[in-house]
């Protein structure tokens, strides 16, 4: 449970940087596509983050849904840090990073302790 909170708070985190954007955006167009996603996203995690304060049996799908972000992260984190110009090295060293994050996600979120610690109806 520690991983994924730590990762929802990262997720919050870069949510919070990236909200100056959003909201510039929204002065020239009041719903934005990129806006409406963010909201969502931030909306998702509080409410995924909340139920697993609050132990919840319900917050385990929840956490299992927002834990696939890390899954397209994988290639994205490889193909960002891996120029043309440059070696793959670092990509592949983000790629694996997230590839291990993903599955430490996975593990945690489908194991018996988490089971145990999301008990609440």
């Amino acid at each position: 449970m520690r991983l994924f909170l730590g990762y929802a708070l990262v997720i919050l985190a870069v949510i919070a940087l990236t909200l100056p954007r959003i909201v510039d955006l929204a002065v020239n167009i009041p719903i934005s596509p990129l806006g409406v996603v963010w909201m969502g996203l931030l909306a998702y995690t509080i409410f995924t983050v909340t139920l697993v304060l609050q132990r919840k049996e319900a917050a385990r799908n929840l956490a299992l849904g927002l834990a696939t972000l890390t899954v397209p992260g994988i290639p994205l984190a490889f193909f960002t840090f891996s120029a043309p110009t440059r070696s793959a090295a670092p990509g592949m060293v983000a790629a694996i990073l997230c590839a291990l994050l993903a599955v430490g996600l996975f593990r945690g979120l489908t194991g018996p302790r988490a089971r145990a610690y999301l008990s609440e109806p």
